[in-house]
């Protein structure tokens, strides 16, 4: 990304299109840990509130193989499709948006290396104006991830994304669709920055050592350094934001 003229342009369109699939792609495949990773956040809420002793989930594969064992295997998809909303809208605007907001801050004519503090900023501007648009999206994820956390017998608020859509609307407003809006753009604003900032700085430094080309295997490195560097840096944000966005 360091390039600002590579050999082939990409339109805002390919790229959002190509962003897009590709984290709708990774949503169907991880989803399951996803729904597993809320559970086990709001395990310790729902400990105390209900006085329990002996917690119910234990460790993310061991919450995996509760989850589909008491609510069947389906279950650890709840959420799939807010969520697939969710990564359309978030991720092909986040990454779509990352090269034309940093060409915006160094010029169109700028040949050499972007600046990490401008590879942040863009970034983070990309990653706030993205999650703005998917909030609602990212709501209702939680909310139906959440929904295994009810008490045996307790009524289900939603039956699907659809529903939950309407019957957020219905009963709490339009804006309610936007609750958790400022912890949620703090948290991918930051986790944007860490992912895109890094593994483009990342891909940077690699492609400056000798014998290191442009390729899959270089793509790799960046990529797993940007994911090691998002997680380390959003989680604590991501537990905060979860506990927001599911209570009423």
């Amino acid at each position: 990304m360091a390039d600002l003229k590579p050999n082939t342009e990409i339109s805002f369109a390919g790229t959002f299109a190509s962003s897009a699939f590709a984290a709708c792609f990774a949503e169907l495949c991880t989803i399951p840990l996803d729904t597993a990773k809320v559970r086990l956040q709001l395990q310790k809420k729902s400990n105390v509130e209900e006085g329990a002793v002996v917690p119910k989930y234990r460790g993310m594969l061991g919450t995996v193989a509760t989850i589909a064992r008491e609510e069947g295997l389906m279950a650890l998809w709840k959420g799939v499709v807010p969520g697939l909303h969710r990564q359309f809208l978030y991720g092909g605007l986040r990454i779509g948006l990352y090269e034309p907001v940093k060409v915006f801050f160094v010029g169109t004519e700028y040949l050499g290396d972007v600046s990490l503090f401008q590879k942040i900023l863009a970034a983070m501007i990309t990653g706030a104006l993205a999650i703005a648009v998917a909030n609602p999206t990212d709501l209702v994820k939680v909310r139906l991830q959440a929904e295994g956390n009810l008490l045996p017998g307790a009524t289900r608020r939603y039956s699907g994304a659809l529903n939950a859509y309407y019957s957020i609307m219905k009963q709490e407003g339009l804006a309610a669709l936007w609750t958790g809006l400022g912890p949620n753009i703090a948290r991918n604003a930051i986790i944007n920055a860490a992912e895109l900032a890094s593994y483009d700085q990342v891909k940077q430094t690699i492609l400056k050592i000798p014998g290191f080309t442009d390729t899959v295997l270089t793509h790799l490195l960046a990529g797993l350094g940007a994911g090691f560097f998002a997680v380390c840096i959003g989680s604590p944000v991501d537990v905060a934001k979860k506990f927001f966005v599911t209570s009423d």
